[in-house]
């Protein structure tokens, strides 16, 4: 559900408040698709059995969904120490510099266009409400749209990337032993054109070019490992 105003009969919808997990779970599906199907086709241009490459596309399922966890968890838990951090000191200034945070306040305002009168009156009303909450949005751009969250981003990231991974797996597993690498590159490349269809529609972007880009980079890291595997299998 995306984020309305409503003005006097003019509505917007924005779609930034999804910028978070949405980042997460198109990362995470894409790593999926691209570096399961990257590993299954290498295995299957070395031209390794059914089991073998079954097996190096788990391990990868299980070995990515962690990483991906343990990753966006870690950075996005640094964000959140650093907002914390922030916000300490912004309330520790608002306790015993009331005036000068007021003052910073307006001047930021003024900045962007309000005359020093106004600026000084919006100022001082944002601060009779909720100081910390004014200056976290205005002065160092922390919002409850963009503010961190570490488990919903490993969340993210996990869940997408099994879903994701297990597409290719479903591929190899089902197709003929000969037609493992086409028709996993031919399941991986769809799968990525309606991610970024999806995620493009998610986001309000432009769908054709969300689509070209991750199917030209999908492509290209198959290409890359299938070549891999067609090298080393021939010298093993």
């Amino acid at each position: 559900m995306s984020t309305s105003q409503s003005y006097e009969g003019h509505e917007e919808h924005h779609l930034i408040h999804r910028v978070g997990w949405l980042r997460a779970a198109v990362l995470g599906a894409n790593d999926g698709i691209v570096s399961t199907a990257s590993l299954v086709v290498g295995f299957a241009a070395a031209s390794a059995g059914r089991p073998e490459i079954l097996l190096a596309g788990v391990a990868g399922l299980i070995a990515g969904a962690m990483s991906m966890a343990a990753g966006e968890y870690v950075s996005v838990s640094s964000q959140s120490d650093t907002e914390r951090a922030d916000l300490a000191r912004e309330a520790e200034a608002l306790e015993t510099m009331p005036e000068e945070e007021t003052e910073e306040l307006a001047e930021i305002y003024r900045s962007r266009g309000v005359d020093r009168e106004t600026a000084r009156k919006v100022a001082e009303q944002l601060m009779a409400v909720d100081p910390l909450k004014a200056h976290a949005r205005d002065e160092l751009g922390i919002s409850e749209t963009v503010v961190a969250r570490p488990i919903q981003a490993a969340a993210s990231s996990a869940a997408s990337f099994s879903v994701g991974a297990a597409l290719p797996l479903a591929a190899a597993a089902f197709s003929p032993i000969d037609l493992v690498a086409p028709a996993v590159v031919a399941a991986s490349l769809a799968s990525l054109g309606l991610l970024g269809f999806v995620s493009a529609r998610a986001g309000g972007a432009k769908t054709a070019r969300s689509v070209v880009r991750i199917l030209v980079w999908g492509a290209f890291a198959m290409g890359v490992t299938a070549l891999a595997g067609r090298l080393f299998g021939a010298v093993a």
